[in-house]
């Protein structure tokens, strides 16, 4: 894409209505970030649906704004209660909350805005820099490689199950199966839709995230509530809001630079591994800064270069996503795999089409993202202090608010009761996932990829007469199935490995 082109989309951005909606996303995913329980995928799967009766550039503005914020105000909860607000958080609670007790408190909020922005700046040059020529790189794809780009996004259900592969497993296969309702890819005939019309279209992706993301996460807190406990962490978040200083001094920022740096970096790689997240991501920054560290035993005591690099590298994170999702179709992670859902409604396609029939409103997205950034590091520096009040709405306030927008978001939709009532099934779901520990993401995977994958795969088998060859004989698809054998057998070479090395301990 061009200068002109984003000249172009700059000066569209800049009008009062995408303002206003950015600038509300960005207040919106700032109270959703604190308050521990909410997530930017539980905001995000909450807010798409409604944004659908908006224009394209405001809708993206506030789901661009929400989710930069969230990521970052995730950091406020973890500084001042040691409880993160969202797993992209749980690395920023061993220093952050160090710091507060030490009456570090304002500091430690400043670091948190400062260096989030900057880690999401940085990603978001990133994605700005190198989507284009990875999407050129898509023009050779066909539908081979197309199957095998699905059957690699699949694979990554192994990563997602968290310890548990077995019941990952089981629920991708299951979001796979559910994807085969509504009409044949190729032939339009009915499939499992039982004489319905309403499941001629197929299980929408929307609700069932709105219901496994959003009233299943309430369900699940109503259901493990503890009264006392919650009595207890409301009086400790009555939080002292005299917290110090909030901006860091020049030496200060300037002896964080390189750490800041590498971990941005770092973010912005592992999010645009599939799969993988903040949390990966910013527990992966914090152990590499403290290796390198000339004082590695701050670390986990109140270090603020430990904070920082955390901080980076969890909004780093999303530049990375958003280059896979944009560029190769596949969801860097659950909020991604929801703004899929997203373009596909506005009718566009993630991959070389965005970067040419869409051209224009793919660079709106990426400005929109600098945007964000820009709005939250304001936001957040004017209202550290203050923003520990969020901490006090109480949890049946929250669950209120939730269920309601999960209901009218379902609706809003396609105006269709139907998708209401696909969102409380898929909520029964979610909840007893969370009950009985089966890890939620492989059906997610299962049900958003499982259709591009059967309708490639026959489509290959069409072109190439029924030869199974034709997945390796081309060099892309080829590398991809290998990239997927080992995915899919990486958790039994890893079993493999560590047995060896109990076994050469109790040699030695």
């Amino acid at each position: 894409m061009t200068l002109e082109i984003f000249a172009k989309a700059f000066f569209e951005l800049c009008t009062p209505s995408v303002l206003l909606f950015l600038c509300l996303g960005v207040v919106i995913g700032t109270v959703i970030g604190a308050l521990p329980g909410l997530s930017a995928t539980m905001g995000i799967a909450i807010m798409t649906p409604i944004t659908f009766w908006f224009p394209p550039a405001n809708g993206f503005a506030l789901l661009m704004g929400l989710w930069n914020a969230a990521i970052f105000s995730g950091g406020i909860s973890a500084i001042l209660i040691n409880t993160p607000g969202t797993p992209a958080s749980i690395s920023q609670s061993l220093d952050g909350y160090q710091m507060y007790r030490q009456g570090k408190g304002g500091l430690a909020l400043g670091i948190n805005v400062i260096y989030s922005f900057i880690g999401g700046v940085f990603s978001t040059l990133c994605l700005i820099l190198f989507s284009t020529p990875i999407a050129n790189f898509t023009v050779t794809f066909n539908a081979p490689e197309y199957c095998m780009l699905a059957l690699f996004g699949l694979s990554m259900m192994i990563a997602v199950s968290t310890g548990n592969v077995l019941k990952g497993t089981i629920l991708g296969v299951a979001g796979i199966l559910l994807s085969c309702v509504g009409l044949d890819p190729l032939l339009a005939v009915p499939r499992f839709t039982f004489g319905s019309v309403d499941l001629l279209a197929g299980i929408s992706f929307i609700p069932v995230m709105i219901g496994m993301f959003g009233i299943g996460e309430v369900l699940y807190q109503m259901y493990s509530r503890n009264r006392a406990e919650e009595a207890a962490e409301m009086k400790a978040r009555k939080v002292n809001l005299a917290l110090g200083r909030v901006l860091p001094s020049f030496k200060e920022f300037k002896e964080l630079t390189i750490p800041t740096l590498i971990g941005a970096f770092e973010g912005t790689l592992i999010g645009a591994i599939p799969a993988a997240g903040g949390d990966i991501a910013s527990i992966i920054s914090w152990g590499n800064a403290k290796k390198m560290s000339k004082h590695p035993e701050e670390y986990g005591k109140g270090s603020i270069e430990g904070l920082a690099v955390s901080s980076t590298a969890n909004n780093a994170v999303i530049g990375g996503a958003m280059t896979t999702m944009m560029t190769l179709g596949i969801p860097g992670d659950s909020v991604t795999a929801i703004l899929i859902g997203s373009l596909t409604m506005y009718g566009m396609q993630p991959g070389l089409k965005m970067f040419t029939e869409n051209a224009d409103f793919t660079a709106k997205i990426m400005l929109l993202m600098l945007l964000a950034n820009v709005v939250f590091l304001i936001f957040g520096l004017i209202t550290a202090k203050a923003s520990a009040k969020v901490l006090n709405v109480s949890q049946p306030t929250v669950w209120t608010a939730v269920c309601l927008l999960c209901v009218v978001g379902s609706y809003a939709l396609n105006n269709n009761f139907f998708d209401v009532i696909v969102m409380f099934v898929a909520a029964l779901l979610g909840f007893v996932c969370k009950v009985y520990n089966f890890p939620t993401g492989p059906f997610v995977l299962g049900l958003l990829l499982g259709n591009m994958m059967e309708a490639n795969f026959r489509r290959a088998l069409v072109m190439s007469h029924g030869k199974l060859m034709t997945f390796v004989q081309r060099p892309v698809s080829c590398v991809l199935l290998i990239a997927t054998i080992l995915a899919f057998s990486w958790p039994v070479i890893k079993n493999i490995i560590d047995a060896r090395k109990g076994s050469a301990r109790k040699a030695g």
